[in-house]
C-alpha cells in the first residue's frame, strides 16, 4: 500500500471527486480530504492511499501539474507527519 498527497485544490472539491480522479489511475483504497475542525471547510488537501504501489507512482506522475476544478494539482508521496514539539510553559 502507498498513500500519496494531494495539494492546491479548490475549497469547492468534493471526497467523491477526488475518488473519481485518483480510480482513474488503479485501485484506492481510501480517499480522506482534509477539513478545518472548526468550519468543516476544505483545507485544499487530501489524501489517497492506493492497493498498488505502482499504481501510486503512476497516479503522482499523471497527476502532478494536472489541471482539476480550475487549480494545477501537486501531488507527490505522503511523508509521515511529524511530531509536534510538547508545548513547556
Amino acid at each position: 500500500m502507498m498513500k500519496i498527497f494531494i495539494g492546491n485544490l479548490s475549497w469547492g472539491t468534493k471526497e467523491d471527486a477526488i475518488r473519481e480522479l485518483c480510480e482513474q489511475y488503479g485501485e484506492v483504497e481510501q480517499v480522506r480530504l482534509i477539513t478545518d475542525r472548526e468550519t468543516g471547510r476544505s483545507r485544499g488537501f487530501a489524501f489517497a492511499s492506493y492497493a498498488n504501489r505502482d499504481d501510486a507512482l503512476n497516479a503522482i506522475e499523471q497527476m502532478n501539474g494536472m489541471e482539476f476544478d480550475g487549480r494545477n494539482l501537486n501531488v507527490n508521496e505522503a511523508r509521515e507527519r511529524q511530531p509536534r514539539p510538547a508545548n513547556v510553559w
